[in-house]
């Protein structure tokens, strides 16, 4: 598919982005450079190569589930302005 002025202001229309007559130019052979880049890359034979090594595949070392800290909610509940029932009473923000 040959990239053309036209789909480089509808994908810029797409996104709200402003694109002057000069850039459309410019990015109509820079994204055509990249899809022909990948074009290639499509035709590479890949047959019988094995996977690379997948983030998700490793396991990851966890620490343990402990608490490390002690509950200060009371000590931290003194200095605030307004507190009930253990909640933090802040003014209505939103109506």
């Amino acid at each position: 598919m040959a990239l053309e002025e036209t789909h480089v202001r509808r994908a810029a229309h797409l996104a709200r982005l402003a694109v002057s007559d000069d850039q459309a130019k410019g990015f109509v052979d820079d994204l055509s450079q990249i899809l022909e880049m990948v074009d290639q890359l499509q035709r590479v034979d890949t047959q019988g190569v094995t996977p690379l090594a997948h983030p998700l595949d490793a396991t990851q070392r966890l620490r343990a589930d402990e608490v490390t800290e002690t509950d200060q909610r009371d000590h931290f509940q003194r200095c605030a302005p307004a507190v009930e029932n253990g909640l933090y009473l802040v003014p209505r923000v939103v109506e």
